[in-house]
């Protein structure tokens, strides 16, 4: 029901790293749905007793146009829909030289570091940066399984790039920034020096946009837009 889906929260949960996956209870399972993090990706015949399983606030992905149809007939006004944009996975498209120029560019008042412990428990502290950790049990379960950068100011954590999920042989990046420290190239040079880090140990960085504003920054690290497609935002009311 996923095949041909490239999108790396999909191959997390099926190569058994991160997320769960429910399947119709059917003697042979005609709808499916994977639950990783913020996100539910819906595939196979609609389902809505799939979709009475959810709960909280959810990014739904369909995987065609029947889902939709279901999706906004079951939720109704307590979904809203969006657009997001996949990235291409190419091998070969990241240029280190244009991408250590971002990093060597940082502003000296700025520290950058590899996660560490205390940068972990740092964004553990502050909405808006725990997303760069939330998927990890504790550091112990991040450092066996993932890679992170930081930029502290003043030993306080202002932005940072680190896998959102991971799977075989590669992980989704998930980049944020300190509110107030926004506009200032912080999340350039943290997905810069993360897919640095990611070339080095042969693991590939995936990209998924939120929007535009997303894409633009991932094509000036190098990378290509795929396409758009629709996501539900499902509120927690």
């Amino acid at each position: 029901m996923f095949d041909g889906w490239d999108e790396a929260l999909i191959w997390s949960c099926l190569q058994g790293h991160m997320g769960t996956l429910l399947v119709s209870p059917d003697d042979t399972p005609k709808s499916a749905m994977i639950d990783i993090g913020d996100f539910c990706f819906l595939a196979g015949e609609p389902n809505t007793h799939i979709l009475g399983s959810i709960t909280g606030f959810k990014l739904l992905v369909p995987k065609d146009a029947p889902w939709e149809l279901v999706i906004e007939d079951f939720f109704g006004k307590k979904v809203k829909k969006i657009l997001r944009y996949a990235i291409k996975k190419e091998a070969d498209v990241f240029h280190v030289a244009t991408l250590t120029s971002y990093v060597t560019a940082l502003d000296d008042c700025y520290e950058l570091r590899l996660f560490d412990q205390t940068i972990f428990q740092l964004a553990q502290k502050e909405s808006w940066s725990m997303d760069l950790c939330s998927q990890f049990r504790d550091f112990s379960d991040y450092q066996n399984r993932a890679i992170g950068v930081a930029i502290l100011h003043d030993e306080k954590l202002v932005a940072g790039a680190s896998p959102y999920a991971t799977y075989d042989n590669g992980i989704e990046i998930e980049i944020d920034t300190k509110p107030e420290y926004r506009q200032k190239g912080l999340a350039t040079v943290c997905g810069a020096k993360l897919i640095l880090e990611c070339l080095k140990r042969n693991i590939y960085p995936s990209w998924d946009a939120h929007d535009l504003r997303s894409v633009r920054l991932a094509e000036k690290l190098g990378y290509h837009l795929s396409h758009p497609y629709v996501t539900y935002e499902l509120s927690e009311e």
